[in-house]
């Protein structure tokens, strides 16, 4: 039996195994099974290792896409500058670490993009905040972060006006503003800046239409949430899991 999983904490209701069980019986994979393995303390990740001697793979989510990369024998480049891993390869015993955040994140905005957007504001500076940060760049856009704190060369969320709303045409949230337990909760950025010129793009999934991405919308802005970046991301690991 091949064994895959998802390490973070909490779980709850995760996005990767309800995915991946429905993967493998509607494509007739056989002999596989997907498992969580809800994880506080990080260090708990060789004891899975030798306790599941039939894993191949599993992904990474919060809040461990950082904390596990001591832990890793490989990390590869792009995982490295992103400074994040989400997805883990086991061969042999031994853990490699892979980003395919950045692979989702990338493919599902790239139809979106028209050569009017040139910069891009990203909500967040967490992990996958960096990974969007890392696919934006390398579709050419130029990218600023937005924090609550001072630092790093971020801009302040009070620090953004009108001007930055005209310059900055793509903004990503990455924050947990709009998800559960924070419904109805959204960025604190000028929205009635937006235009018809703006894409905002929720990493956000459920709801299915966040209060940051109503605020967009009602002014124009082409939205977009993070659903199709899960798809992109779960199939880029499985490719990932499965290469020789």
């Amino acid at each position: 039996m091949r064994l895959y999983g998802l390490i973070g904490y909490p779980l709850g209701h995760s996005f990767s195994k309800k995915y991946f069980s429905e993967k493998f019986e509607n494509e007739n994979i056989p002999d596989c099974r997907f498992e969580n393995f809800e994880i506080e303390d990080i260090g708990s990740f060789k004891l899975i290792l030798k306790k599941k001697p039939d894993l191949l793979g599993c992904s990474v989510t919060i809040p461990h896409k950082e904390k596990i990369i001591p832990y890793l024998e490989f990390v590869s480049p792009e995982a490295t500058e992103i400074g994040a891993v989400n997805c883990i390869k086991v061969s042999n015993g031994k853990a490699s670490g892979y980003n395919t955040d950045w692979i989702g994140l990338g493919n599902s905005i790239k139809p979106l993009l028209q050569p009017s957007h040139k910069k891009a504001l990203i909500l967040g500076t967490g992990g996958a905040a960096k990974a969007v940060f890392y696919a934006l760049k390398k579709l050419g856009l130029l990218v600023k972060f937005v924090s609550r704190k001072p630092g790093n060369g971020c801009l302040l969320y009070d620090q953004i006006t009108r001007a930055t709303i005209s310059e900055y045409t793509v903004v990503v949230n990455c924050t947990p503003l709009g998800m559960p337990p924070y419904e109805g909760r959204f960025p604190l950025i000028p929205y009635q800046f937006a235009s018809t010129d703006h894409i905002f793009y929720d990493l956000t999934y459920n709801p299915e239409k966040t209060a940051f991405l109503r605020r967009g919308e009602e002014n124009g802005a082409v939205i977009k949430n993070g659903l199709e970046m899960l798809y992109l991301q779960a199939e880029a690991a499985w490719g990932i899991w499965n290469a020789d």
